[in-house]
């Protein structure tokens, strides 16, 4: 889609209590991955603590269950586009364009805080600090699927990242995991912060559960790794439902051609959750992982987790999760196999995934995001962070500790394997905002 046709829509309109909140934040979000509920979840809690909204959809135009969604969180406002994400091919007009689009908004708005939920734009001159959260990245996606860096054609992706890095005020990613990969590709930018995603509960907790093992994995993305589910269905004694967008999958027979495996197509929030809900085993075997949304909706339906071994799943499901190597097949019939033969297991593997979710609640991730939020607008030199017993560097966690060793941080706890992996390498001091224009970041780009 060019930029003349990415029509933008005010879909939901800023209510009158926007000018006296304490923080107004203009979130930007997708509508075509997990940062849709994410921003949802976040803005819904944000709002619930006195605080402002207003949130930027591009990537394609809201659904209709989308907006319901939206207008079910009273004062939330949304501005809504189908501008390209940097992501997708040939973007680059549709971001330029946007540009444009967001900082129009910044204009009428008057935000305290610019949130961006992806790359492109950290880069403009925004007249407030910025957040720049990292949910995934393609650089990081392709060498966990190839083994390998990603072709020159992605060139002017990293240096489209590159820039939005150089000029955030703050990195927050969803994992530590996350944060490492994002230094390996692309090295050390300023302030960082690790926090973790929160999820509300479904209201179907207590739905009776079927025989089936249900996984959100396509068959067509390498890093999901639909396809391993798909080669060992066959070998299970239950079904395998694959819930996602199977566009791109060739089937002649309605999208079950695969031996034990339904294809279900892309599924809205409601039918997801209702899926979950009567689920007994959630399978992601993936490769690439960096925040796990999928997972922690089904965990808090109470689904038993068999996960790819991969480093951003261990640290948020660790004792809580089955894990297999993403190429090791026979290890995942074996597994899901085990978990339908044996029901006291498959029971105690779910009540371990719902007491490890519970702990990743909306409420915890948006108390975090409010302390960087003051961080970046106290006077300059102060931070709230700095009142508190430092150690001399270090991340910020907002996660729940899964050992002996505690240490708090705003309220929240730490990984305690976190800290002991790569001590000295980080920091969460954030140097408050102090206008356009600053020598601490990389430059601003002139507006579009």
């Amino acid at each position: 889609m060019g930029a003349e046709a990415a029509v933008a829509k005010v879909l939901t309109p800023m209510p009158s209590v926007y000018s006296t909140a304490r923080h107004r934040v203009l979130m930007t979000t997708d509508t075509v991955s997990d940062v849709w509920p994410y921003a949802i979840e976040l803005s819904k809690a944000l709002i619930a603590r006195g605080h402002a909204v207003a949130l930027a959809a591009m990537g394609g135009m809201p659904s209709r269950e989308q907006q319901r969604e939206v207008a079910a969180v009273p004062g939330l406002a949304l501005h809504a586009s189908a501008y390209k994400l940097a992501w997708m091919d040939e973007p680059w007009e549709d971001m330029r364009a946007a540009g444009k689009w967001l900082l129009n908004l910044a204009r009428d708005l008057r935000p305290t805080i610019v949130h961006l939920n992806g790359f492109g734009h950290a880069d403009l001159s925004w007249p407030a600090p910025v957040i720049t959260v990292a949910h995934s990245c393609v650089l990081a996606w392709w060498r966990a699927v190839h083994g390998a860096p990603p072709p020159p054609a992605w060139l002017r992706y990293r240096q489209c990242v590159e820039a939005s890095l150089r000029a955030s005020d703050l990195l927050v990613a969803p994992t530590y995991a996350t944060l490492r990969s994002l230094e390996r590709h692309y090295g050390t930018h300023g302030g960082t912060r690790v926090i973790a995603h929160g999820r509300s509960a479904s209201a179907e907790q207590n739905a009776a559960k079927g025989p089936w093992i249900f996984s959100s994995a396509r068959v067509d993305d390498a890093g999901s790794n639909g396809q391993a589910l798909a080669n060992i269905a066959a070998k299970l004694s239950w079904p395998v439902y694959l819930g996602g967008d199977t566009s791109h999958h060739n089937s002649n027979s309605g999208g079950n051609a695969i031996d034990n495996v339904r294809m279900l197509g892309q599924l809205g929030n409601a039918q997801w959750r209702r899926w979950l809900a009567h689920t007994s085993i959630y399978s992601l075997p993936s490769r690439y992982e960096p925040s796990g949304v999928s997972i922690l909706d089904a965990a808090l339906a109470r689904c038993a987790l068999v996960l790819g071994d991969i480093e951003s799943l261990r640290e948020l499901w660790d004792g809580a999760a089955l894990f297999v190597a993403p190429d090791d097949e026979q290890a995942l019939a074996r597994t899901l196999q085990q978990l339908i033969d044996d029901e006291v297991l498959r029971e105690r593997y779910a009540a371990l995934a719902l007491r490890r979710a519970q702990m990743y609640t909306p409420a915890n991730m948006a108390e975090s995001y409010l302390c960087a939020y003051n961080d970046l607008a106290a006077p300059r030199g102060i931070t709230t962070s700095s009142a508190q017993p430092q150690r001399a560097t270090l991340v910020q966690i907002s996660a729940p500790t899964f050992g002996v060793r505690q240490e708090e941080r705003h309220g929240n706890a730490a990984f305690p394997h976190v800290w002991n992996r790569e001590p000295g390498r980080h920091h969460d001091q954030v140097i408050a905002w102090h206008g356009r224009g600053r020598s601490h970041r990389g430059g601003r780009r002139p507006d579009p």
